[in-house]
C-alpha cells in the first residue's frame, strides 16, 4: 500500500487528483503521458526507457501535476510575459505553465503547512517553472545561480514522489538518491529534507567521507526514503551492501557542473548505471559548458529544460563588485584595512587558493586581533563542522575558506566576500560571490587582481559590465592587454565614485 494512499481523509491526495484529472491511466512505466510517448530524437544520449530491459521491475507512479485553474486561465501572451519578466528560459515538449503561488502548484497540504511556516510569500523563478515540470514525472535540466531556491524546486516535488511509493521493505535501498559535490551542501540539503519532510515521516540521511561510516551505515539498514549523498562514499557503501539502488526513482544531480569540475564524472557513471533507466533524473547545475551537457546527454531522456537569467556566466546583480589591483605583497595589508573599513560584526568570507594560505592567513588576522577562523578540505569533519557554526551564529565573524566552501555553502546574512585570491576559472570566482545576495538580499565583493591573473581580465570586465558594475581603468587597460601600473594602485578610495561605497579605502 502507498504511503501516501494511508493518508485516511486527505483531500489533496495526488494519486486521488491524478485518477480525477482526465490525463488517464499509466501507459508503461511511471504513468506519465508525456515520457511515454515521447521520442528517441528529443534527447540523443538517454535511451527511451521502453527501449531498455524493465523485466522485473515494479511500477512506479512519478506524474502527480494537476493544472490549477488560475493557471489553465493564463493566455499564452500572459505566460510569456511571466516568463520574461521572471528571465525565465525554457525548452522542450509539452512546458507546463508557470505557476505564480504556492497554492497553484497543488502541493498537498502538509506541504504547504512547511511552506507557510518557514515564510516564503511567493516561488523563486526556478521554482515557478521547475515545479510543475517536476511534478510531471519528465526529466528536467535546471539552469540557476546559486542561491536562487533550486534545492526546494527538488525536494518539495520529491517528497510527493516519495508518499506516492510503496512503503520501504526491510533491505530496500532510497526511493530518492540527491547526489552533490561536497559535504556542507549535501549536509545543508539534508536539513531542508528534514525539515519539510517530517510532516510525512519522511526518513533521510546524508552519506559523505571525512566522519566514520557507522551512523551512516545504520541509518541505511534501517531504511530511509532518501539518501543524499557525495559520489565516493555512496560507492563505498554501495561495494560493502550497506544499501542498495534498486528502489531509486527519483535522481537529482545538484551542481553537477561543479562535480564534473571535481573530476567525478566517473563516479557518477558508476552510480547511474546502477539505477532503473525509467526513473526521473533532475540535473542542475549554475552553468552549462559542453561537459555538462555531454553528461545530461548520457543520463537524461526527454528533459525539460529551464534556464533562469542566462546560460552564459554573469554575476548575480544584487552583489556589488570591486576589484583591486595589487602585488602579490600588498594583499594582506590590503585587507587589513579593508577589514577595518567594512567590519561591523557582519559575516565576511575570504577566499584562498591554498589549504595552506588559508591557514597562515587566518593565523595572522588572529595574531592581530580579528574574530577569523578557517574552512578547507585537511579539516576533519568535526572541525568543519564547528567552524561553520561559529560562523553561522556570528562568534567568528570572519571565515576564511578554500573553493570547498564556494558552491552549497548556505550562510544566511554573508555581507562580503572578499577574493584574497583571484580563483583559476570566471565560474569559480562567480560562485565565489554568490555567497552573498542570496535570497533577495545585497552583498557586495572585493577581489584582489593581481599580473599573474591578467589572463582573467577581459572575461571579469565582461561580467562587470554585465551586471552595471564600474570597469576601474587600471583592469580595463589589463583586459586590453596592457601591464597592471607599477607603482601601489589606488584600492578603493574611489567607491564612492562608482567603484565601492563613499568611504575611501587608502
Amino acid at each position: 500500500m502507498s504511503r501516501y494512499d494511508s493518508r485516511s481523509g486527505d483531500p489533496a491526495s495526488y494519486r486521488d487528483r491524478r485518477s480525477d484529472s482526465g490525463l488517464g491511466g499509466p501507459t508503461g512505466f511511471g504513468g506519465s503521458v508525456q515520457h511515454s510517448s515521447s521520442n528517441r530524437k528529443d534527447y540523443d544520449g538517454g535511451a527511451s526507457p521502453r527501449n531498455l530491459s524493465l523485466d522485473g521491475l515494479p511500477h512506479f507512479e512519478k506524474n502527480f501535476y494537476i493544472e490549477s485553474s488560475a493557471v489553465r486561465a493564463m493566455t499564452d501572451a500572459e505566460v510569456n510575459e511571466y516568463r520574461q519578466l521572471r528571465e525565465i528560459t525554457v525548452e522542450g515538449r509539452d512546458v507546463p505553465k508557470p505557476v505564480k503561488t504556492f497554492h497553484d502548484a497543488g502541493f498537498p497540504e502538509y506541504v504547504m503547512q512547511e511552506i507557510a511556516k518557514a515564510g516564503f510569500t511567493e516561488p523563486t523563478p526556478i521554482q515557478s517553472q521547475g515545479w510543475p515540470m517536476a511534478l510531471k514525472g519528465r526529466d528536467l535540466i535546471g539552469i540557476a545561480e546559486t542561491g536562487s531556491g533550486k534545492t526546494l524546486a527538488y525536494l518539495l516535488p520529491a517528497i510527493v514522489h516519495v508518499n506516492a511509493q510503496p512503503i520501504l521493505d526491510h533491505g530496500d535501498g532510497p526511493i530518492v538518491l540527491i547526489l552533490a559535490p561536497t559535504r556542507e551542501l549535501a549536509v545543508q540539503i539534508q536539513q531542508e529534507a528534514t525539515k519539510f519532510g517530517a510532516s510525512s515521516r519522511i526518513k533521510s540521511t546524508c552519506i559523505y567521507g571525512g566522519v566514520p561510516k557507522g551512523p551512516q551505515v545504520r541509518d541505511l539498514q534501517k531504511g530511509v526514503e532518501i539518501v543524499i549523498a557525495t559520489p565516493g562514499r555512496l560507492i563505498d557503501m554501495l561495494e560493502s551492501n550497506h544499501t542498495n539502488l534498486q528502489r531509486v526513482t527519483y535522481l537529482v544531480l545538484d551542481e553537477a557542473d561543479r562535480m564534473l569540475d571535481m573530476g567525478f564524472d566517473p563516479q557518477l557513471r558508476k552510480i547511474v548505471s546502477q539505477i532503473r533507466p525509467d526513473r526521473q533524473t533532475l540535473y542542475w547545475s549554475a552553468t552549462w559548458p559542453k561537459e555538462v551537457e555531454q553528461l545530461a546527454r548520457k543520463f537524461l531522456y526527454n528533459p525539460y529544460k529551464v534556464i533562469i537569467g542566462s546560460s552564459d556566466l554573469k554575476a548575480n546583480h544584487a552583489i556589488r563588485q570591486y576589484v583591486d589591483i595589487v602585488s602579490e605583497k600588498q594583499k594582506y595589508d590590503k585587507l587589513v584595512k579593508l577589514l577595518e573599513d567594512i567590519m561591523d560584526g557582519s559575516r565576511i568570507l575570504i577566499f584562498m587558493d591554498t589549504k595552506k594560505g588559508c591557514d597562515q592567513i587566518t593565523r595572522q588576522l588572529r595574531m592581530d586581533g580579528w574574530p577569523a577562523l578557517s574552512i578547507h578540505g585537511d579539516k576533519s569533519q568535526a572541525e568543519r563542522d564547528w567552524v561553520l557554526s561559529e560562523f553561522k551564529s556570528g562568534k567568528s565573524p570572519i571565515m576564511t575558506a578554500t573553493d570547498v566552501a564556494a558552491r552549497g555553502l548556505d550562510v544566511k546574512d554573508v555581507k562580503y566576500v572578499i577574493n584574497y585570491d583571484f580563483p583559476g576559472s570566471l565560474e569559480d570566482y562567480v560562485h565565489r560571490i554568490g555567497r552573498t545576495g542570496r535570497a533577495g538580499a545585497k552583498g557586495t565583493a572585493y577581489t584582489f587582481f593581481t599580473a599573474a591573473n591578467a589572463r582573467f581580465a577581459k572575461e571579469l570586465i565582461a561580467i562587470l559590465e554585465e551586471a552595471g558594475q564600474k570597469v576601474s581603468p587600471e583592469l580595463a587597460a589589463m583586459g586590453r592587454g596592457a601591464p597592471p601600473p607599477p607603482s601601489g594602485p589606488r584600492g578603493f578610495q574611489d567607491r564612492g565614485r562608482g567603484y565601492g561605497s563613499s568611504r575611501p579605502w587608502s
